[in-house]
């Protein structure tokens, strides 16, 4: 079996947890200025925000396309007709769909199809879970229910100093965004597990007490003191990575991946100012392989 996923996907783990089998990953195309660009592979999340803060234009994004899906498995499946296509939220993208017509086109490889409600680094946790088990000789069915096992536990969530790329991107409608930005208001957003949809939960009229807002809604989820892996991720705020970390390290027993640039795809919607967290209980993660 071989494993496929998308650029909605961020996985950066440590070595000692990062899967020895390869990861094939269909790219999401940004446009920005007139030029193309698939992401991961022809542009950088770093110079990507260096792009953006160099220009008036604003990026678009375009997902994969069932074609591209059926030409990864075609060519996969050649070695290994049984493929496990693990992408980013059906609710965000259409990218699941896509994989799931490229999955139709493609008889001659045995395709399943994953839509993980989820993104970034809690796509990247399942990933290498996946992958890890596979490695181990896992069963499909076995490896489908770790991947949910691990989502349900996950939680993302971020904020950002400014508003105008969610606003032409269409994440926050247009007016509410024009009042927020009047109002230097900070939003604090995650991702809900139902149809794995951005959903709000708070706002702040400061960027410190926004990242303090999500500490916050981590305490929602897990007593203080409790052992969880942790992952900070940024488009282009490492001051506000630090002052993340500072504020979650008090808190909880952290195991931390570790901190990096959110995948282009993602971060061409947010500008360079945003600052999230993934976070689950350290006990989800016994026992992989």
């Amino acid at each position: 079996m071989q494993i496929v996923t998308d650029t909605g996907m961020d996985l950066y783990l440590p070595p000692e947890l990062m899967p020895e089998i390869p990861i094939h990953i269909v790219p999401h195309t940004i446009t920005l200025d007139g030029k193309s660009y698939r992401s991961g592979e022809d542009v950088q999340a770093d110079e990507l925000q260096k792009m953006l803060m160099a220009t008036t234009s604003f990026p678009i994004t375009s997902q994969p396309s069932a074609g591209d899906f059926a030409e990864m498995y075609r060519k996969l499946a050649v070695a290994d007709r049984d493929i496990l296509s693990i992408q980013m939220s059906s609710g965000l993208s259409g990218t699941y769909n896509a994989a799931r017509l490229g999955a139709e086109m493609t008889p001659e490889a045995n395709v399943t199809v994953i839509d993980t409600k989820t993104l970034c680094a809690a796509l990247g946790w399942q990933v290498a879970a996946a992958a890890r088990a596979l490695k181990a000789g896992w069963p499909v069915e076995k490896i489908t229910a770790l991947v949910e096992r691990i989502g349900a536990a996950t939680e993302s969530m971020y904020t950002l100093d400014e508003l105008k790329y969610l606003i032409h991107g269409g994440r926050i409608s247009h007016m509410k965004g024009l009042v927020a930005s009047m109002l230097r208001i900070r939003p604090l957003i995650g991702v809900e597990k139902v149809g794995g949809t951005y959903s709000q939960l708070g706002m702040a009229r400061t960027f410190e007490k926004a990242l303090q807002g999500l500490v916050d809604n981590m305490l929602k989820y897990h007593k203080p003191g409790t052992a969880l892996r942790v992952q900070v991720l940024h488009s282009y705020n490492h001051a506000g990575v630090e002052a993340l970390r500072d504020l979650i390290a008090p808190v909880f027993n952290c195991t931390w991946m570790p901190t990096h640039y959110m995948s282009p795809a993602l971060a061409a919607h947010t500008g360079p100012s945003m600052v999230g967290v993934a976070f689950a209980a350290a006990d989800v993660f016994e026992g992989l392989p």
